[in-house]
């Protein structure tokens, strides 16, 4: 893979950089702030970026605004943001375009490499993967509910799969057979009018989307 790595923190961007190397991706561009993140994405159309949310020059959430720019140069950019914080303002606008290739994932919480790299290529695959205190933060913001007609168990699969979770893993937390967990995914895309013309994986991604910006 070739990947964008933008944290302004030196240290953290040359640790992630090494990850990646010793992982066989190739890193085209180490960035520092925002406004270079968009050139860089621009210039490279790289397999995915891992973005940081706070960098210069307020250190607030210009690696977001910055991701979501890159997003309307280069549409369905992959992009994967790695951060000590949740913030939820423009991750509402990384999803908006329902493309997918989006992840957000906390710095103190990712404790095993190989599930990182794991969640990164299925970012660049087109895919989704969250950390559960993101879809948290994300849920609160929320007022109507266009999934009203799930049961809660299907609100349950349906948040395990915004994590990026296996069929398998989902039937191992739920602690129900993987047939179980099938059904439930085929009555989420029933009544989420999301058809047998898609693929099963572009039918995942826009169920997790719309979960996340229900």
């Amino acid at each position: 893979m070739r990947v964008v790595v933008a944290d302004d923190a030196a240290l953290i961007r040359s640790g992630i950089v090494r990850l990646l190397e010793e992982f066989g991706c190739q890193v085209v561009a180490e960035i520092g702030d925002g406004d270079s993140l968009i050139r860089a994405i621009a210039e490279h159309r790289p397999d995915v970026s891992v973005v940081d949310v706070r960098m210069p020059p307020s250190f607030t959430d210009e690696g977001l605004r910055a991701a979501v720019a890159a997003r309307q140069q280069v549409p369905g950019s992959p992009v994967l943001v790695l951060s000590q914080y949740v913030e939820v303002s423009y991750t509402d606008d990384l999803l908006a375009d329902a493309r997918g290739a989006v992840g957000y994932l906390l710095k103190d919480r990712v404790v095993d490499v190989d599930e990182f790299m794991e969640g990164l290529r299925r970012v660049a695959a087109g895919g989704t993967v969250f950390d559960p205190q993101v879809v948290s933060q994300l849920m609160v913001r929320r007022r109507n509910d266009p999934l009203a007609a799930l049961s809660p168990r299907e609100r349950e699969v349906l948040a395990l799969m915004a994590e990026g979770r296996s069929n398998q893993a989902m039937a191992r937390a739920l602690v129900v057979s993987d047939g179980a967990v099938e059904k439930h995914i085929r009555s989420i895309f029933t009544k989420l009018d999301l058809y047998v013309d898609d693929t099963d994986h572009h039918r995942r991604v826009r169920a997790v989307l719309a979960y996340l910006r229900s």
